[in-house]
């Protein structure tokens, strides 16, 4: 027979011990809260958590192990416009729950009610909670800490980067284990790069109108249990934690960091609407941001926005991050829609949770990258973070494109953008690195289609081509779609290699979208965020082996070129750069505003980076001395001497003093 005693109020979640089982929940306006405990038969048996610590309910059961399953039933008032749904008649998801079985099918057996409560039971279908055994072996493990300066980001979504890969078993396509074979540590080692960014990997849900449409959510930015991770990543479902910390273990061996892309800013249960999951039914009010009528505050355009913004809820959204950073040893994290962590409900950057991170001896020591924007009132905050945080750089990604696709860019304006957007970051102490810049991202068209499409494609979503941003400054160079003539086949590769030169060479810290490097084509479509399939997975067998070295020739040439790995500001006279014309004279207020397209960058007083923006062919006078161009502009072993450079139109080159 099972007993339950009071146990702690910590840690968060479902904690086992070694004899029995410590759970805890946070709900303020709870009045009584079930634990329900399930056999293998699925039999259910519920028991009232006896204690109560401040708003944290607690129990603790002996002799319960892991791989038991569980959840809550959670009693209160049902008043919408007070905010309040508790709904007994729902099973519901523990919030820290480490491990979660089961799908979240579309029924209307999880419609907790909207105007009154829906009082069918869904215990038979709900996904339930399990008890897992945290300890692993990490056989000394250690953070490879790559400074700021040097790291060059890979955004990747893991099952699209291997399930293709025709090197790895077929069996482990997709998953953790792949990530962490031999193959693909070597080639992410190979490429340059330093740490890859991972789309979402905790355990998400695929929402209603989705799954009528006989789509699935691919990205993962539909969270369900954020300390949860998915079991779809992994080769054994019932390992995915430790396939998981296996694979970080083995990027770790190879100096590479591992960066997780977490969505703190709002839940799959939607709108009112959306089905009722978890927080929704355990503490509506507490959890989530309410209008005045009791509804949510869709500042995310997801139907719902998580209260970050009181104590409770910021430890919740902190132990969390805790947790993947101790028990996971990931090495940083990149939070979507940030701009919500941020709200009191007006953004601020001492909001509480900014605060606590900053104050904490792990978080504060991790590496954190902010989406700095939001729907809501106020939301874009780029350039307006604290200074522990990177933030990703639209104008960096817009400016670039622009000067390159479009020529409607002041040369002084991509300068400043190619300098780490000093206007927008310089400030607070920040540095260099703390914009990051991207040309491209899983959000929009890959790079191959930047130079292929004026037009998004993105019919095979279900909206209409409705969906997607129609903002994209791409240019299909004279035709639409991948085809072309040879003469179009060769503009835009002179494009691409404009793009990324300018990209890995700036100042500030670059990162890479997974399978630009391939000549990867979402053929057209610029949110393929439901495209589980040949349309994002990529396809290693026709990769653009020559693209794939021109992108690693400049990743080892960028570490090293000082002034682009101290991360340090550059400031007029220091040796760092100097800016010239095609004459290799300084450039001057006059050039600035109405000279050519030609630039030259001299960085380090070694490395010389030659721009030509210009329709045209054109000779640009390099500055005195002996200059070399280096790979991947020229070969090793044939160095190219030369006081003249011949610019293509839109071309590019690197040279390197004698």
């Amino acid at each position: 027979m099972i007993r339950i005693s009071s146990g702690k109020n910590a840690p968060l979640g479902a904690s086992y011990d070694g004899h029995g089982v410590n759970f805890t929940l946070f709900s303020v306006h709870a009045e009584r809260v079930e634990l329900c405990l399930f056999d293998e038969e699925d039999n259910e048996t519920r028991h009232d958590l006896p204690a109560r610590t401040g708003n944290l309910w607690h129990g603790y059961v002996e002799g319960l192990k892991p791989g038991q399953r569980y959840g809550y039933r959670v009693h209160g008032p049902w008043d919408t416009a007070q905010g309040h749904r508790f709904n007994p008649a729902k099973l519901l998801l523990d919030p820290c729950a480490r491990r979660v079985v089961g799908s979240t099918d579309d029924s209307p057996l999880f419609q907790g009610g909207i105007d009154s409560p829906d009082l069918h039971d869904n215990a038979a279908i709900a996904p339930k909670s399990v008890v897992v055994d945290t300890d692993y072996n990490w056989d000394g493990d250690q953070h490879p800490r790559t400074p700021w300066g040097n790291t060059v980001i890979y955004e990747a979504h893991l099952k699209g980067l291997t399930q293709l890969h025709p090197a790895l078993p077929e069996a482990i396509r997709g998953t953790w284990r792949a990530l962490g074979h031999p193959v693909m540590v070597n080639y992410l080692k190979n490429l340059g790069i330093t740490a890859i960014e991972l789309l979402p990997v905790m355990h998400f849900a695929s929402e209603p109108r989705l799954q009528r449409l006989g789509l699935s959510n691919y990205w993962g930015y539909n969270p369900l249990a954020l300390w949860s991770p998915d079991p779809r990543y992994a080769s054994d479902p019932d390992n995915a934690l430790n396939e998981l910390r296996d694979a970080v273990k083995s990027l770790h061996r190879a100096g590479i960091e591992v960066i997780l892309d977490i969505v703190l800013n709002h839940t799959a249960e939607v709108d009112v609407e959306g089905p009722t999951f978890s927080l929704r039914g355990i503490d509506n009010r507490s959890y989530y941001w309410l209008n005045e009528r009791g509804d949510y505050q869709n500042w995310t355009g997801c139907g719902n926005t998580l209260n970050l913004s009181q104590p409770e809820t910021v430890q919740f959204a902190l132990e969390c991050l805790r947790y993947w950073v101790e028990t996971c040893h990931v090495d940083g994290f990149r939070f979507d829609l940030a701009s919500v962590m941020g709200r009191t409900p007006d953004y601020r950057q001492d909001a509480p949770l900014f605060e606590a991170i900053k104050n904490c001896p792990v978080l504060s020591q991790v590496k954190l990258i902010a989406e700095p924007w939001d729907i809501g009132p106020g939301g874009y905050q780029v350039g307006n973070y604290p200074p522990l945080f990177a933030e990703w750089n639209d104008h960096y990604r817009d400016a670039v494109r622009r000067f390159w696709l479009h020529g409607d860019l002041p040369l002084g304006e991509f300068a400043g953008r190619f300098a780490a957007s000093a206007d927008v970051f310089r400030r607070n102490g920040r540095l260099p690195a703390a914009t990051v810049n991207l040309v491209t991202a899983h959000d929009g068209f890959t790079l191959r289609d930047c130079v292929s499409f004026n037009h998004k494609h993105n019919e095979a979503n279900g909206e209409d081509n409705q969906d997607g941003t129609n903002n994209n400054h791409s240019n299909n160079h004279g035709v639409e779609g991948a085809g072309g003539s040879l003469a179009v086949i060769e503009r835009r590769r002179t494009s691409i290699h404009a793009l990324l030169t300018s990209l890995l060479l700036s100042q500030g810290t670059p990162m890479l979208l997974a399978g630009d490097e391939l000549g990867h084509s979402q053929h057209g479509n610029n949110n393929a965020y439901c495209q589980d399939n040949v349309i994002t997975w990529l396809n290693w067998q026709e990769a653009h082996q020559g693209l794939t070295s021109f992108v690693s020739a400049l990743l080892h040439l960028r570490q090293r070129i000082p002034a682009l790995t101290r991360n340090q500001w550059w400031d007029e006279g220091d040796d760092n750069v100097r800016w010239l014309d095609n004459q290799a004279r300084p450039m001057n207020a006059q050039a600035w505003e109405s000279g050519g397209r030609q630039l030259q960058i001299l960085l380090s007083d070694r490395w010389l980076i030659t721009l030509n923006g210009a329709d045209d062919v054109a000779d640009i006078v390099l500055p005195d001395g002996e200059w070399r161009a280096v790979p991947p502009f020229a070969g090793e072993e044939n160095p190219v001497l030369m006081a003249v450079w011949h610019g293509a139109a839109h071309g590019v080159c690197v040279f390197q003093k004698s």
